[in-house]
């Protein structure tokens, strides 16, 4: 049950996000065990730098 908590969490932290996205995009958010102790704000935080970091790889020559 606990990760559909986190599961649900994220699809909702997720669905902010999406607009930010380069049109096309393919995104797979996967929650590693520590997740289900994180606050929203926590995993609001690492979401966004995870999708910091793939927008710069996919922005890459």
């Amino acid at each position: 049950m606990v990760r559909h908590r986190v599961a649900r969490r994220l699809r909702h932290l997720v669905g902010a996000r999406l607009d930010g996205l380069p049109p096309g995009s393919l995104l797979v958010v996967r929650a590693l065990p520590p997740a289900a102790d994180a606050s929203s704000a926590e995993l609001a935080a690492d979401l966004d730098a995870g999708l910091r970091s793939a927008v710069r790889k996919l922005a890459r020559p």
